[in-house]
């Protein structure tokens, strides 16, 4: 009926919201979604900062703004970046509607249909989604336990010639792996050498449960070409859709355009409650409150895996983040035993989707953040029963 644009044909709904439809139901347990947990969001808090911003009679924080932000956040956020070893002023931060808007610009920007992005293997899928939608083609990185592995990684540059190169270096989603220090100078070197853009994506980096911090790709980057994303989804609450990128200032400008186009600016209503609550609050205090409770379900979630998984599995051990990635023989379709999962009541996501070109159908995650203890002892046995049942079948008499 309509004539759609082409690259509509290359979008493609989230396998892991359209899960979240079927577990909606208040018996299952889910591991599926990438969620905080709603209880440990400082709701009080902010309740105090809308109130605070909405009285008195300066309605401005109900009026439109600047396409880049409320300067006191990204001043706030320009002190946070030098923690992390990124020199950036306030004007080289913009304030965008979650980290996956800032994808989008980037690619927005970046990407002619038929342009190479690379990514890793597997890979966040709301990043493989936004590029597939510009008509990219992907590259996928080899990794290991130290992620992307950076020899020959000169040669693929080289041939492939790409666009842009996605990482996801702090606990990323969906293996909940860490890149070592050794490799993210690498990266950042290969990155400044060649002049291709990195988008260092770090939504978990906050949430380090163990093992000493690493400094950003973006710390070592000399020549401006690593872009630098996160957000307050994780470390605050998502339903704010707050997040930033960190920029050059050639780079801003085109950023602050793309921007207009889509929406003007982000609300500005929220940002500076957000800010009130950033300023008001012992944030460091929450945060560390978040650690402490995630470190023991993660913990909870490997030690009942070990006691009800099946050998034939296998899986990740992260430092921190919300996901533990698992791998099943080849011969196991992990997308029907989703299927055989819900009828148990339980539910995870497949990991073939995170595979860019393909593959994966052995693999799934598991979230542990947003489930309870009792609720990760229950769902992690009664899946463990369902593997059992699919890789050690017992012989009738």
């Amino acid at each position: 009926m309509y004539a759609y644009a082409q690259r509509v044909k290359y979008m493609q709904g989230s396998a892991v919201r359209e899960i979240l439809k079927v577990t909606e139901e208040p018996e299952v347990i889910s591991f599926a979604g990438g969620l905080p947990a709603p209880e440990l969001f400082p709701l009080q808090q902010l309740r105090e900062g809308f109130a605070r911003v909405l009285a008195g009679p300066d309605a401005s924080s109900l009026q439109y703004s600047t396409t880049e932000g409320y300067v006191k956040l990204r001043e706030y956020l320009a002190v946070q970046m030098s923690s992390e070893g990124i020199n950036a002023g306030p004007e080289n931060i913009l304030i965008t509607n979650g980290s996956q808007q800032a994808l989008d610009l980037i690619a927005k920007l970046f990407l002619n249909p038929g342009d190479t992005v690379l990514v890793e293997n597997p890979s966040y899928l709301g990043a493989i989604q936004t590029f597939r939608s510009y008509e990219a083609n992907f590259v996928t990185l080899p990794s290991d336990e130290q992620g992307i592995t950076t020899e020959g990684f000169a040669e693929i540059i080289t041939r492939f010639r790409p666009k842009l190169i996605y990482v996801s270096p702090n606990f990323r989603n969906p293996t909940g792996l860490t890149m070592s220090l050794t490799r993210r100078k690498s990266l950042a070197e290969l990155s400044n050498r060649f002049r291709v853009p990195v988008i260092e994506d770090n939504p978990y980096g906050a949430l380090r449960y163990s093992g000493e911090h690493l400094p950003a790709v973006k710390s070592f980057d000399r020549r401006e070409t690593v872009l630098y994303l996160s957000t307050f989804s994780k470390t605050v609450a998502p339903g704010l859709r707050l997040g930033w990128v960190v920029a050059p200032p050639e780079l801003m400008a085109k950023l602050v355009l793309a921007k207009q186009g889509t929406d003007l600016h982000t609300s500005t209503l929220v940002q500076r409650a957000l800010y009130y609550y950033l300023t008001h609050n012992c944030v460091e205090s929450h945060i560390s409150s978040l650690r402490k409770e995630y470190a023991q379900r993660l913990a909870l979630m490997l030690r009942e895996m070990a006691a009800y998984f099946p050998s034939q599995a296998s899986w990740t051990r992260p430092n921190g983040g919300m996901f533990i990635w698992v791998t099943l023989p080849d011969k196991v379709d992990a997308t029907q035993l989703l299927q055989e999962a819900v009828r148990e009541k339980i539910a995870f996501v497949p990991g073939s989707p995170f595979f860019a070109n393909g593959g994966g159908e052995n693999t799934l995650r598991l979230n542990f953040s947003n489930s309870t203890p009792e609720q990760i002892s229950t769902g992690i046995e009664r899946l463990g029963r369902l593997l059992d049942t699919k890789l050690n079948p017992k012989l009738e008499d």
